[in-house]
């Protein structure tokens, strides 16, 4: 179990640092112990376009999103990510066995591999990015722009995780099974497309972030527990970087008798000082 113990070091780079310049004005409950009769307030609509969609602005824009990473958000998820990926683990062995070498998974998941690498993603999203600078559509250059963002942290929590777990590979291949970077990926580009889109655009993002993290199973790459985790980790990606600027956020709080999710508002200073 030291291995699938690890799967909480994300978890423990969540929780490092609080969250801060936050004014909690406005607050919902939803506990274990919340009547039916309280209102959830309509989530916040998508992230609000920037002046700036430049390429000093997308880097300047990635620098932050791994600085907001440590949130009690995020810890959240990881904490989730990592309960659904130890209760996976009894079924890792059992779940490739079914998969491995059989024709049919081989017909149905190959395109999956293509479809979930860096390069592909990467390519999808840099041309959303250049139609919406060349055509000076500010609203698709900003999609464009965090769907970059968003692989991009994908990729760089995915590799400290690799390099700090060293799990290895059902194949034997390398150790570096956990979590799965296809899984972390895709799922960063679908959760990037939901703030943005809405769940109606989003739904078929995730089918096929589902479907690209059942492939790596198939090609016996990865165990259920690496693409459990690895999707947690996509999430935590693309909520961190589409979340930035917002007006509103979402924060969990633990209370004796359950859980109380925060939707917090952050308020300008400066603005009301007028």
């Amino acid at each position: 179990m030291r291995v699938i113990g690890l799967t909480l070091v994300l978890v423990f780079v969540c929780a490092s640092f609080p969250v801060a310049g936050q004014d909690r004005s406005t607050a919902l409950v939803a506990a274990s112990d919340v009547s039916a009769e309280q209102v959830v307030q309509k989530p916040a609509g998508p992230p609000p376009t920037p002046a700036h969609t430049g390429i000093k602005a997308m880097l300047k824009g990635l620098l932050t999103d791994f600085g907001n990473l440590p949130s009690k958000q995020n810890l959240f998820i990881a904490g989730v990510g990592g309960g659904l990926a130890l209760a996976a683990h009894p079924a890792d062995d059992h779940v490739n066995a079914h998969l491995v070498g059989k024709d049919w998974a081989k017909n149905v998941f190959t395109p999956g591999e293509i479809m979930g690498e860096s390069p592909t993603l990467l390519g999808v999203a840099a041309t959303i990015y250049a139609v919406g600078r060349l055509k000076d559509e500010p609203k698709v250059s900003h999609v464009g722009m965090d769907l970059l963002r968003s692989v991009a942290v994908s990729e760089g929590v995915t590799q400290v995780l690799k390099y700090t777990v060293r799990r290895e590979r059902p194949d034997r291949s390398g150790r570096n099974s956990f979590p799965s970077g296809h899984a972390a990926d895709t799922f960063a580009f679908a959760t990037a497309l939901e703030r943005h889109l809405g769940w109606r655009g989003a739904v078929p993002a995730y089918i096929v972030s589902s479907y690209v993290a059942a492939s790596r199973l198939r090609e016996n790459r990865h165990f259920l527990s690496d693409v459990v985790f690895g999707a947690a980790v996509g999430t935590i990606a693309g909520r961190t970087v589409t979340r930035h600027g917002r007006e509103y956020y979402a924060d969990v709080q633990f209370v004796p008798r359950g859980a109380v999710l925060m939707f917090t508002r952050r308020v300008d200073k400066a603005r009301h000082q007028g």
